[in-house]
């Protein structure tokens, strides 16, 4: 009796380390360089490309992302001087990741669409791309799928333990019949 309450107890308590789930934040910081800033699919984006270069900029609440690609062998531009005008942007965007350029914003941009220009110093190559960002769609809420994860592991684990409870609630009302 008491080895099955013992049982579904560590198996409940077992269950999050088993699915994944843990108590840190989801980051190791040991010297890993910064991964680029995550986006999703429905984030305001603008695209332009020239001979030299392909630009695509997708706007991710306050940053500016700005990928830059070779066009002719989509390599990340590496190493690159890239300024953004318009939208009442002005400014250098930092490398933050091998062809991904980050501008932050200091503000939301408003619901509109908003013509960027984009200049680009590579090497010997330089080019200035014009591209339009719309950000009048509204953008869905969405849910963090790591939170659901481990939300769903601990409703798990609860009822888990609570049918291990019932179990040994049942084993010895039996007993005792």
């Amino acid at each position: 009796m008491m080895r099955a309450a013992a049982l579904f107890l560590a198996a409940a308590l077992a269950l999050p380390a088993w699915a994944g789930g843990d108590a840190s934040d989801g980051h190791t910081h040991a010297g890993e360089a910064p991964a680029p800033i995550p986006v999703t699919a429905s984030a305001p984006r603008a695209v332009a490309a020239t001979e030299d270069f392909e630009v695509v900029a997708v706007l991710d609440g306050n940053h500016l992302l700005v990928y830059v690609d070779r066009y002719a062998s989509n390599e990340p531009v590496t190493k690159a001087k890239v300024e953004v005008e318009g939208a009442g942007l002005t400014g250098l965007a930092r490398e933050a990741a091998p062809g991904t350029y980050v501008m932050d914003l200091a503000a939301a941009l408003p619901p509109a669409r908003h013509a960027l220009t984009i200049s680009i110093e590579a090497g010997d190559s330089a080019d200035l791309l014009s591209a339009m960002l719309d950000t009048s769609r509204p953008m869905p809420a969405q849910e963090d799928a790591h939170d659901w994860r481990r939300r769903s592991v601990w409703i798990i684990a609860a009822l888990l333990l609570a049918a291990g409870a019932l179990l040994v609630y049942l084993r010895r009302k039996a007993g005792r019949n």
